[in-house]
């Protein structure tokens, strides 16, 4: 038996934040709407507006629209009240958690999280000071993210914003993702066995397991990753070799690997 592993995860990208405004552009702030709990306003409208107007600027580029995310909102806006209260625009503030662990933490699944950070006097300025970053541009046309969700409140006569984008990916129970990559093997010709026990405990186990005898496997593989609409090459390869029959899948939930990135553990045996 053959035994390989995998671990594969998204990356992250956090970006330069802009200029504040000046003393001229502050006084023509507008009042806060509504004031939320942590005694900082929300704008919620003004968030909207910024909303709107980058998935026109999106359009405009040949890139596909951004659906609203509230838990992404929600990250945001404990980032946002955390900046406006402290002053110095930045994506991580002393004792917070990292842009990916409190994404996740708000219920976010993703394979891939950005942000951008502003300081300006209306919403349309904002947008305006991002589309001029080629970075921050880069986050908000970028064709792989596909979630935001965007907080504004107002302190000290000026509007603080967090724009979080991600890659939102499914979440799936173990009998989901069995199905997703059962569903690729049978493709390839390859029969699924339905006893997906030592499959399940193969998955759920780490390089020092081994199958009962009985079940002794001729190939195997463990992996984890967000995406699962393909296979791993080295499977691939053995599964279009004709040398297996049969194959085993067995679902299970990730093992930590110190991100907040959502993944899915999954290992198919050959027979």
């Amino acid at each position: 038996m053959k035994l390989f592993s995998l671990f594969l995860v998204g990356a992250i990208a956090a970006l330069i934040v802009v200029p504040p405004p000046s003393a001229a552009q502050a006084q023509s702030l507008p009042s806060a709407t509504s004031l939320q709990s942590g005694g900082l306003p929300d704008l919620r409208g003004d968030a909207e507006q910024i909303f709107a107007l980058g998935n026109q600027a999106r359009t405009q580029a040949g890139v596909a629209r951004l659906v609203w995310d509230p838990d992404l909102a929600e990250a945001a806006l404990e980032h946002c009240r955390r900046m406006a209260a402290e002053g110095p625009l930045s994506h991580r503030y002393g004792g917070e958690l990292s842009l990916t662990a409190r994404a996740a933490k708000a219920g976010a699944y993703f394979s891939l999280i950005e942000e951008n950070l502003a300081i300006g006097p209306t919403p349309g300025a904002i947008h305006q000071s991002w589309m001029q970053s080629p970075e921050h541009r880069e986050n908000l046309l970028n064709p792989q993210v596909n979630h935001v969700g965007i907080a504004v409140v107002y302190a000290r006569g000026v509007l603080y914003a967090v724009a979080d984008f991600s890659a939102a990916v499914m979440r799936l129970t173990p009998q989901q993702i069995e199905a997703q990559v059962s569903s690729l093997v049978r493709a390839t010709g390859v029969a699924i066995l339905p006893n997906t026990a030592v499959a399940r405990a193969a998955c759920a186990s780490d390089d020092s397991w081994l199958p009962p005898a009985a079940n002794q496997p001729a190939w195997m593989i463990r992996w984890q990753n967000s995406d699962l609409s393909d296979l791993p090459q080295q499977l691939l390869k053995q599964l279009r070799s004709g040398k297996y029959r049969h194959a085993a899948v067995g679902g299970c939930p990730a093992h930590l690997d110190n991100t907040a990135f959502t993944s899915y553990r999954v290992a198919v045996l050959l027979y």
